[in-house]
């Protein structure tokens, strides 16, 4: 869906119209009311608000079961680890990637101390 000149309104101007721009927005056109030049909200109907929220879910949704079978696909595959297993490999990679990080800052701290 595009978007008009007239749909983009000023703040100053949807507080002083903002009865025209709700019946407006209620007969199917979204507003987006500006603030100092930028996009600040949007003025739109309340049954096309709670739609774009179910399309939302049904999105989340989606890419819940399309985890859940690429789980499926692993488990099938064999590419699944012990739960015990698997934390003890992150916790591994953790202390790994925190000594590094520990060795990276340690010529910067020494100087910081003689300086």
């Amino acid at each position: 869906m595009g978007f008009f000149a007239s749909d983009i309104v000023p703040f100053t101007q949807a507080r002083a119209n903002l009865s025209e721009l709700a019946e407006q927005a209620k007969a199917g056109s979204e507003k987006i009311i500006t603030k100092n030049g930028e996009s600040y909200v949007a003025l739109i109907d309340a049954d096309r608000l709670d739609y774009y929220h179910r399309l939302e879910r049904e999105r989340i949704h989606l890419l819940l079961i399309a985890d859940a079978e690429r789980g499926l696909a692993d488990i099938t595959a064999g590419r699944t680890y012990e739960a015990d297993a698997a934390i003890a490999k992150l916790q591994q990679r953790r202390s790994g990637a925190a000594a590094k990080s520990a060795r990276r800052r340690a010529p910067s701290e020494a100087k910081k101390k003689r300086g």
